[in-house]
């Protein structure tokens, strides 16, 4: 099998580091052909007597992963070890980790030469780590290869444990440019919770599942979820993520009730009635699967375009493991009526927001995590008194917060967003309108204009001047502005996903902005310190930003100007000299050509009289042989020809001409006499 360009670089680049560290690592996004890319290796290294350990986590990647290898290395032999069959009799052994971890298996453990990990970034867990200690002291000299989307865990803990190196890293908008990957369609929908999305608590490993759900699970977010899917996506294979079972099922209903085919996967699912339902997905005629932390690892489904986001993601590892689950591209001979351009991704938990960009810098090392902070909670509106996040009713007042939710619910939100080149920073609205966006940091801040049919990219330094960096389409001048704040800002307290961002506004911030004419009440939450920051930032700046929008402006307004009289001239130049178009785009020819087209015509003419006094000779030779008749019609036929026509042609021959018609006409008169 001949490996993609990136594919054989990686497998290259993992020998290497194989021999010179024993170890290495290789991050690769779903898509890249991790299964494939394996295989290669194993086969490039295998040798007669030494065996092979492949370690995956789940029984859909132990087979998925053995059925690729036979076709790449049909001369290799295989075996499997899972709690169904404990098989070393082949040289690569596809082991369920869970399986092999018990002690009564590790006891059995073989000798291996090299051990290949799938989703690699699990292998810091005991289990996967008493596998590699006993094949360690097994040999010594085992070495160790890990392939992975998604190296950096979102809980901090680093891998440098078990790889001291990364061999290679593919990224997500390589594979995308190159057309391994289809492209994300980014949409987030507000609806109205964000708030108390961003107040959950973390678990060791992830959000508060059931306090998500308490906050998703309502009937109007699923029917808004339903809707939005049916005005994006309706044609598309499509897999929810949810928060739990019954938010699952509660979602489900809803789909089904308008008419589409759906159903749910849970951990719960018979393993039959899992494969019957995805292969559905895949060949036959299910729409919508909607599982609940299944499908975020081990699943391939190329059909499938459209990925709903109905909860957050506390880690970006498991947000890019959920959208890469829709990037794949479509084999047409294997999916012939298939045709898949892009993936929309559609984010109700707003994971986009807070994550960003889908690739990252790989970090080995153990990264602190920030502290999950106390139990969320919110400020009754009635009686002002703090509350749990999670209580209907105001314990104090009697408030139903319950009808307040419900009424917030009515207006949704959604704005498509630009996911591969997203931002570090968070870009906000300081007005109603998307006239005027704006992100700010601690040595500086950025904006973007709408001028109507340009966007104008402004920045400014804490102690600097106001200058424009770019003027053009809306993502030209938010890629220039947030150059400028990433080489600005140096510490990461300026990032969008910091806590500080969420704070309420202080008091101070309030103070100012009442002074500047702006009024918040104690009830708005929409207010947070960094939304005040940046209109503090314009409001200070205001009569420079107008000087500039209005400066530029007339720019435009000037070089609209000078590109119309530039294309008068142009069209003019072309009705004078371009040999293919008119002012109305209609093709017209030059004077050359038209000069070309008169003396084709003239000697076509002169052809045909030329040809016409040919004859006319040729008929004055035989009037000797011919009747009386004959001759008449000779003569009659020769006074037909104009004289004006003969003298066209003047010369030797012409004259010639000219003497035998004369005699011509003599005999003629002379026999008629």
């Amino acid at each position: 099998m001949i490996l993609r360009p990136y594919q054989d670089v990686a497998v290259n680049s993992a020998i290497k580091s194989l021999n010179k560290h024993k170890n290495t690592i290789v991050v690769a996004p779903t898509g890249a052909g991790k299964t494939i890319m394996l295989s290669s290796l194993i086969g490039k290294m295998h040798k007669e007597n030494n065996k092979v350990l492949v370690l995956q986590h789940r029984d859909e990647l132990v087979n998925q992963n053995m059925d690729k290898f036979k076709k790449i290395n049909p001369n290799i032999s295989t075996s499997i070890l899972n709690a169904d069959e404990k098989d070393w009799s082949g040289d690569v052994v596809f082991a369920m980790v869970q399986t092999l971890s018990r002690p009564n298996n590790l006891s059995s453990m073989q000798r291996v030469n090299l051990i290949i990990i799938d989703e690699s970034h699990h292998t810091i867990a005991n289990s996967w780590l008493n596998i590699i200690k006993e094949s360690k002291e097994i040999n010594p000299n085992v070495r160790i290869a890990g392939f992975t989307a998604t190296p950096n865990r979102g809980d901090g803990k680093g891998l440098k444990e078990v790889f001291s190196n990364c061999s290679h890293q593919i990224e997500i908008e390589t594979l995308i440019r190159e057309g391994f990957l289809v492209s994300p369609k980014p949409f987030v929908i507000d609806v109205g919770v964000q708030k108390e999305l961003s107040q959950v608590r973390k678990t060791i490993d992830e959000f508060n599942m059931d306090e998500v759900a308490r906050i998703m699970n309502k009937r109007p977010i699923n029917e808004e979820v339903v809707n939005k899917w049916h005005e994006q996506a309706s044609d598309r294979k499509t897999v929810v993520f949810c928060s739990t079972k019954n938010h699952a099922k509660d979602l489900c209903d809803e789909f089904v009730k308008q008419g589409v085919r759906a159903e749910v996967l849970t951990g719960d699912t018979k393993k039959d009635v899992r494969v019957n339902m995805l292969q559905s997905l895949s060949n036959g005629d299910l729409q919508v699967v909607i599982n609940v932390a299944v499908l975020t690892e081990g699943f391939d489904s190329p059909p499938v375009s459209c990925i709903i986001l109905t909860r957050p993601c506390s880690y970006k590892s498991t947000m890019v493991q959920m959208i890469g689950r829709g990037l794949r591209t479509i084999d047409p001979n294997e999916y012939p009526n298939i045709i898949k351009k892009d993936c929309i991704i559609l984010d109700f938990g707003t994971s986009i927001l807070t994550h960003g960009k889908l690739d990252e810098e790989v970090n080995l090392d153990d990264v602190a995590s920030e502290e999950n902070g106390q139990a969320p909670q919110k400020q009754c509106p009635e009686c002002n008194s703090i509350v749990p996040l999670g209580v209907r009713e105001c314990p104090i007042c009697g408030h139903d917060f319950a009808k307040q939710e419900e009424m917030k619910l009515k207006k949704f939100n959604m704005t498509e967003v630009e996911l591969i080149n997203k931002s570090q920073f968070r870009w906000i609205r300081i007005f109603e309108s998307d006239k005027c966006l704006m992100a700010s940091g601690f040595n500086g801040f950025a904006m973007v204009i709408d001028l109507g049919d340009n966007f104008l990219g402004l920045t400014k330094l804490r102690n600097g001047d106001l200058r424009a960096v770019s003027i053009g389409n809306k993502r030209e001048a938010i890629a220039s502005a947030d150059d400028f704040l990433r080489k600005i800002e140096s510490s990461n307290k300026a990032k969008k996903n910091k806590q500080w961002l969420n704070e309420p506004v202080s008091e101070k911030q309030r103070r100012i902005l009442i002074n500047k004419g702006y009024t918040i009440s104690p009830f708005d939450f929409s207010w947070t310190k960094y939304k005040a920051s940046c209109l503090l930032d314009y409001l200070f700046n205001k009569k420079k930003v107008d000087h500039l929008i209005y400066k530029k402006k007339r720019e435009i307004k000037i070089n609209q100007k000078s590109l119309k009289s530039n294309q008068d001239r142009l069209a003019q130049l072309n009705r004078q000299y371009s040999p293919n178009y008119n002012s109305d785009n209609s093709y017209f020819p030059t004077r050359k050509q038209i000069k070309e087209q008169q003396n084709s015509l003239v000697k076509i003419n002169q052809k045909e009289r030329e040809d016409r006094l040919k004859a006319l000779s040729y008929g004055l030779k035989q009037i000797d042989s011919k009747t009386n008749d004959e001759r008449k019609k000779l003569s009659l036929g020769a006074e037909k020809l104009s004289l004006s026509n003969i003298k066209q042609f003047p010369g030797t021959r012409s004259v010639q001409i000219e003497t035998r018609r004369q005699r011509l006409f003599r005999t003629t008169k002379n026999e008629n006499e």
